[in-house]
């Protein structure tokens, strides 16, 4: 895989040196750091990382923090939540089963935000547009992956997600849901709502609608009623793209405080994902004005 990278990489203009095994962080000091750190962590079934390679992953999310590289760990579904966890100090780009292309797509993204970084301080509209900008980029990537695979490979990622998401918690019963002094609906109306948003993918190409942040705004609604914790996979699953595209919508909001992290205090190796107060009471709000009557211009 390594290798692969490499050639990638280097076919793209890129000059790449290989490190070594995650292991090997723990055996001896990280002998170089460029500007850009790319590591593969795919997990195969359902038992997650072991412990040794969560340790190896700490330890150099702390040292590229301090350098001020960027970091990129491309991992698989089954090894989303425990990389997201642990991974808490370079801010870094986390890729999901990804192809060659998207590996690629994803160093050029992270050096043109590090060259802008270096001229003036982005703005929250600038991170959105850039934000759309990557998504259209990965878009491109995935289509283009598409086409050199034969069509018995090919899948609709947002529909196969969308399959296969189900949410293991029974609704509260009250109409309305208190949260301190906000007042949000019954989570079985959010629900509803989401299925009907989903529906529209067994008529029109999935593709046709990506809205991740409301996807995952909604989700978060309806669980914040249940009193159910969300996983960063589930919350992936829930916005309906690919896992890639929705980890880089919801690092955003995190980092604009419409999320909050929240970490599991049963394991340390995992962390959830919440509504910030502020966002609890906006999402309030939006449901109470859908309650309003509407009044006509004359």
């Amino acid at each position: 895989m390594r290798e692969q990278i490499a050639a990638d990489l280097g076919g793209a203009g890129f000059r790449t040196i290989d490190g070594g095994s995650i292991a090997a962080l723990l055996e001896g000091p990280i002998a170089l750091l460029g500007d850009v750190v790319m590591v593969d962590c795919a997990v195969t079934g359902s038992r997650g990382l072991d412990a040794m390679t969560l340790a190896g992953l700490a330890r150099l999310d702390m040292r590229v923090a301090r350098a001020g590289a960027k970091l990129i760990v491309s991992t698989s579904m089954a090894g989303l939540d425990d990389v997201f966890a642990v991974l808490d100090q370079s801010a870094p780009r986390i890729l999901v089963a990804p192809s060659r292309a998207e590996r690629v797509v994803a160093v050029g993204r992270i050096m043109g935000e590090a060259g802008a970084s270096r001229v003036r301080e982005m703005s929250e509209e600038d991170r959105l547009a850039l934000l759309r900008l990557s998504q259209q980029v990965e878009a491109i990537a995935q289509s283009l992956d598409r086409m050199t695979k034969p069509l018995a490979q090919q899948s609709h990622p947002g529909m196969t997600s969308i399959a296969g998401y189900k949410r293991a918690s029974e609704p509260a019963p009250a109409a309305f849901v208190a949260s301190g002094q906000t007042q949000l609906p019954d989570p079985r109306m959010v629900r509803q709502v989401i299925a009907n948003r989903q529906a529209r993918m067994r008529f029109f190409d999935a593709e046709l609608f990506g809205d991740p942040a409301w996807d995952m705004l909604l989700d978060l609604t309806a669980a914040h009623g249940e009193g159910a914790q969300v996983s960063v996979t589930s919350l992936c699953i829930a916005a309906a793209v690919p896992a890639t595209t929705a980890l880089c919508w919801l690092t955003q909001m995190v980092e604009s405080g419409i999320f909050v992290r929240v970490p599991d205090p049963a394991d340390k190796r995992r962390a959830f994902i919440a509504l910030s107060d502020r966002s609890l009471t906006a999402m309030a709000g939006y449901f109470a004005s859908l309650r309003a009557p509407m009044t006509l211009a004359a």
